[in-house]
């Protein structure tokens, strides 16, 4: 009797969209009002971030200078998300030149390390921790990328500010203070080096919590050597030496030398239409065009006759991104060793045969015939109207658990996303870099900007793109409430690291997804679950070209901060 009465109350709970609270205007599940400015605007993932990259545009800096300032805080204030041991990917519409630009500053394996090593191990599938995984990190060199091309402020006075929260200490938010209570303790029974020593003995031998300072002198002095020596001490310095020498003690392969050959690569976004709005992303190896994928098929269908969290929604959405994750599977890689077939894949023409494909219940599907993991957000736009949109990562949780010694930070594991199967354009193959997860998003309208945004979370990413885009769009929401509306993810199917389809995989609903749409979704065959914590970190800035005004937002379900001037 329990038992029913229990399944009757969730029920009841999931027949209504979630409300937040009780306002005066908008949705009901929106969770504030989007911020309005004039001059400038930054949103982030931390208060402090957000303040910092204020203070810089509010003392004479640009959109770039205050995008690498509060990346740097974010690196020392959430180091389970992101960090200078991470890579870095950037999207800019430049105020002078009215030009969009992209900034690939991921590292690349290891030269010393192919497939024949896992094969003689017997290993098939890279380890998510320790040195095997670990690639080498382009967020510095992604830094002074962007500020040689577009900075106006010296690189001292941009990382000042991290210096200074990293030496004095901040307080810990509840978010971030959940995460390392978690995660220290799982790097420490890995017994991987360097944990204690860089998370607890610096703050007095234990982990701070939620509310209690926590500081990394470490970090502060490696902020400090890279603000003065430039990048070069981190590439080709001693830090870069001081990893080599560590990777190697842990049987890894990463070398300092690998670490002086690498370079960040500026490249072409790449664009679909949706509905008049040009929504740009940076092409493979990370996987930012799935979302135009899904977009480009969603677009057949008219969404003005179908309602915002419906079945019909959510099934035409999983089956779209179906048939774009098994396109990604086999084709998105790094473009240096394999030629990905972006333009075919993008056309109208392949969209109108992928999209004949969906039926009226949910299916598998296989890749198109063609010839031929946490995380950070942010964006900043100033008062001459260049605008940033940025996505930094370790990867899977903080990293690798390599954190080399009193360096202050912990080495991406990005590495794993390789496949070890021969032959397959992700194959792993040294120098490569590999798949990527995150990206970066820009939309733009009548050949101006329009929006800068971009949503966390690993393989969620271009989905969590494409229901930002229809929410504002088909769906008329303003920015915030795009943002806050209820999400949905799809698990399962092919993966760039090897994995193929087995069946039609899961639909995972946030709770503001009534459950009539839950049913609707399971007559139509789709097997249909619930987590928390997967849904991603949503950072927006809308341009209005008429009214000359900043819309920022920020994701409720994490610690950011939209805020203006």
């Amino acid at each position: 009797m329990k038992t029913i009465l229990n399944s009757l109350i969730f029920t009841l709970l999931l027949t209504h969209f979630t409300i937040a609270q009780d306002r005066v205007t908008g949705k009901s599940f929106a969770t504030r009002s989007v911020v309005l400015a004039q001059n400038g605007m930054v949103a982030t993932s931390h208060p402090l971030a957000t303040q910092i990259g204020l203070d810089i545009l509010k003392d004479g800096g640009n959109a770039i200078d205050a995008a690498i300032a509060a990346n740097a805080a974010l690196g020392l204030m959430e180091p389970t998300g992101c960090g200078i041991g991470g890579d870095l990917f950037a999207i800019v519409w430049d105020g002078k030149t009215k030009k969009i630009y992209g900034l690939n500053a991921s590292g690349r394996s290891p030269k010393n390390l192919s497939i024949d090593y896992f094969e003689k191990k017997g290993m098939n599938k890279i380890p998510s921790h320790g040195p095997l995984p670990v690639s080498v990190p382009g967020a510095v060199d992604g830094w002074f990328e962007l500020h040689g091309k577009f900075g106006s402020k010296p690189m001292r006075e941009i990382l000042a500010p991290a210096i200074d929260y990293a030496k004095k200490g901040f307080p810990l938010t509840e978010l971030i203070a959940w995460y390392m209570s978690r995660s220290i303790p799982f790097y420490q029974s890995k017994g991987f080096p360097n944990i204690k020593d860089t998370y607890k003995s610096q703050n007095g031998g234990k982990l701070p919590k939620e509310g209690e300072i926590y500081k990394n002198n470490y970090l502060a002095n490696t902020y400090k050597k890279i603000a003065e020596q430039g990048r070069d001490v981190f590439y080709k310095g001693e830090i870069a030496q001081t990893i080599g020498k560590f990777i190697k003690e842990q049987g890894g392969f990463l070398s300092a030398r690998d670490f002086a050959s690498h370079k960040s690569e500026w490249v072409e976004p790449v664009s679909i239409n949706y509905r008049g709005y040009d929504v740009w992303e940076l092409p493979p190896n990370g996987q930012g065009i799935a979302a135009l994928q899904i977009l480009k098929i969603l677009e057949g269908y008219d969404f003005s006759n179908i309602k915002f969290g419906s079945p019909e929604h959510l099934h035409l959405f999983t089956e779209a991104k179906k048939l774009a994750f098994e396109d990604r599977a086999k084709y998105y890689a790094d473009m240096d060793f394999v030629k990905v077939p972006v333009d075919k894949l993008l056309s109208e023409e392949y969209a109108n045969k992928r999209r004949q494909l969906i039926g009226k219940r949910a299916s598998k599907y296989s890749a198109g015939k063609i010839s031929a993991g946490e995380t950070i957000y942010m964006t900043v736009a100033d008062n001459q109207g260049t605008m940033v949109s940025l996505i930094q990562s370790n990867y899977r949780g903080m990293g690798s658990g390599m954190a080399p010694p009193k360096l202050g930070f912990m080495l991406q594991d990005r590495g794993e996303l390789f496949s070890l199967k021969r032959g397959q354009a992700n194959s792993l193959e040294p120098g490569k870099r590999p798949f990527h997860t995150i990206i970066p998003a820009f939309v733009t309208k009548d050949e101006k900007p329009f929006l800068s945004f971009g949503v966390m979370g690993g393989d969620f990413q271009p989905m969590g793109h494409t229901q930002i885009i229809m929410n504002l769009i088909d769906f008329k929401m303003n920015l915030q409430e795009a943002g806050d509306a209820p999400r949905w993810d799809h698990t399962g199917g092919a993966t760039p690291t090897g994995k193929t389809t087995l069946n039609t995989g899961m639909v995972r609903v946030e709770s503001g997804i009534p459950y009539t749409t839950v049913r609707g979704l399971m007559d139509r065959g789709h097997k249909v679950g619930f987590a928390r914590g997967i849904y991603g970190g949503y950072q927006a800035i809308l341009w209005d070209d008429v009214s000359k005004v900043y819309h920022g937002a920020s994701e409720s379900r994490k610690d950011g901060q939209a805020a203006g001037f």
